[in-house]
């Protein structure tokens, strides 16, 4: 230890503080730096092109692979597929899709996404550009102002897009025929819409089918319009005979609607949107008038009714009035026979009667005008429409001659007599023919006119043996007279070198007759006295 005599030790010189430098970075950061700042205006940017993310539940996943699949519309990238999952339910699948900035008007809930792949049906044959690029996800935009981030999927893409002009109608059928979904709808043969979808009523017994008319084409369809099937080729062979219509090639192969109204006037007003018509099954039937109510009339036939179906027409003087609705056998006791009933449906509204009030007719109306048609002699009668098939049809008609008969208009429903039938009246005078046929005494006639034959035979025998011979000679004979008679009258025979010098000679006697004359004329004394030598 120091002790405090010894001199203190020099304490050591306070260090000089000095200021911190000012830190100053080295140039080679500048480019990582750069980099950085454009690394984040990337980022920013991305971030300001990013549209909303939504979700797409497809029933599977086939032709989606996340970070490959786009999403288009009209071939325009919109947004990618992003990740693919299970649904929880395991029914569905979900697909996460980013849309771009400038589609997040696509997020609305009535947009419609669906997967766009090679696919062929009723419109036609689409996605045949997929085989070599791969599939894609289809959208078509909706117009809705609520946003949406969840979706359903098409399992087949929509086959009108929503932002094509024009009007959507509703069809009910009974059945669907051969149309489907992209189906054509023709109005004069001109495709100008598709049948859009079709769905089952809840009672079963009829279908609603939507179907889109183009615009400017749409204000054809009027309250009046009448749709029916186009599909394939109607060939109908019936009593009326064989009918053959047709459409388009398309709605032969693929089926279709056609619509037309029914006085041709399309200056009607409009249809408003959803207005339901009836879809009949043919151009005839869609264009018939309105049947109204079906009057029944039963009709006794005593002959065959082979060729009559149900639902063949029942006609008065070329317009159908109605249809055959059933056939059936009575037996009548009292004749121990059997006869065909037939019972029809006419439609006496088909028939425009002139003057006729509008309103219905009552029940004893129809009955008193029913008694007085009969009373002047209408009946029903089998005719034959088709004679190759032998199809029969019911006519009605005036017979005035028909023998009178009593009507019970009381009776439910009415029986309107009958009259046979052409074939049945020709069948008749037939049988009639036929039992004349039978009093003529064939068997007498037979053997006379086997005798005769035979003596026929005998005769031609014996011309064969002796006439024709002697006919021959002679024909020879007479062959040889004018071969001789034909050299008599040739230019250089004797017979016409003597002809001509006797006609010579007898000339030359003419003149010397014509002079002697002419001398007596003028000296008639020289019969006495002689002639007279001339001066």
């Amino acid at each position: 230890m120091p002790s405090a005599d010894s001199p203190s030790p020099q304490r050591p010189a306070e260090p000089r503080i000095l200021p911190p430098r000012r830190w100053l970075p080295s140039a080679i950061w500048i480019i990582p730096a750069l980099a950085a700042l454009f690394a984040l205006s990337l980022v920013i940017h991305a971030l300001n092109q990013r549209g909303p993310a939504i979700t797409v539940y497809f029933a599977s996943a086939q032709g989606i692979e996340a970070g490959k699949t786009k999403v288009k519309f009209k071939d325009v990238e919109i947004g990618d597929v992003t990740e693919l999952h299970l649904a929880p339910d395991r029914t569905r699948v979900q697909v996460r899709i980013e849309l771009k900035k400038e589609a997040e008007g696509f997020a609305v809930e009535d947009s419609r996404f669906w997967v766009v792949r090679p696919r062929m049906a009723g419109s036609g044959v689409s996605g045949l550009e997929t085989l070599l690029s791969g599939s894609y996800i289809g959208v078509d935009g909706g117009h809705s102002d609520k946003k949406s981030t969840e979706f359903t999927g098409l399992e087949v893409p929509p086959v009108i897009a929503s932002d094509m002009p024009g009007r959507r109608f509703v069809l009910v059928a009974r059945d669907i025929g051969s149309l489907d979904v992209g189906s054509p709808v023709f109005f004069r043969r001109i495709p100008v819409g598709h049948i859009e979808s079709y769905a089952l009523q809840p009672d079963g017994h009829s279908l609603f089918l939507s179907a889109f008319v183009k615009a400017p084409y749409d204000r054809f369809v009027t309250d009046g319009t009448r749709f029916w099937h186009a599909s394939g080729v109607d060939l109908r062979l019936d009593a009326g005979g064989l009918k053959l219509n047709t459409q388009s090639l398309a709605a032969m192969l693929l089926g279709g609607v056609a619509f037309e109204s029914p006085d041709g006037n399309i200056e009607a007003p409009e249809a408003a949107p959803a207005t339901r018509f009836a879809l009949a099954a043919d151009h005839d039937s869609a264009l018939k008038a309105p049947d109204g109510e079906a009057y029944p009339l039963v009709l006794r036939f005593h002959q065959t009714v082979r060729g009559l179906t149900i639902g063949a027409p029942v006609d008065f003087r070329g317009a159908e009035l109605g249809q055959v609705r059933a056939i059936t056998m009575a037996y009548d006791r009292e004749t121990a026979d059997f006869t065909p009933v037939v019972t029809v449906d006419v439609y006496p509204d088909r028939l425009d009667v002139v003057g006729a009030d509008p309103k219905p007719l009552t029940d004893e109306q129809r009955q008193r005008r029913l008694v007085e048609l009969v009373r002047r002699g209408l009946r029903a009668q089998l005719r034959t429409g088709n004679l190759v098939t032998g199809q029969l049809y019911v006519a009605l008609d005036f017979f005035p001659n028909a023998p009178p008969v009593k009507l019970n208009p009381a009776a439910e429903p009415p029986e309107l007599p009958t009259v046979p039938g052409d074939f049945e009246e020709l069948y008749k005078q037939v049988q009639a023919i036929l039992r004349k046929l039978d009093k003529v005494p064939l068997d007498a006639i037979g053997q006379n006119l086997h005798a005769t034959m035979k003596h026929l035979d005998a005769m031609t025998a014996r011309t064969d043996k002796e006439v024709l011979p002697e006919l021959r000679d002679s024909l020879k004979e007479m062959r040889a007279s004018m071969e001789s008679l034909t050299a008599a009258m040739a230019g250089d025979a004797p017979l016409q070198q003597d002809t001509r010098q006797a006609l010579k000679g007898l000339t030359e006697a003419t003149r010397s007759l014509k002079r002697l004359t002419d001398s007596l004329d003028r000296q008639p004394e020289s019969l006495l006295q002689g002639r007279k030598e001339q001066q």
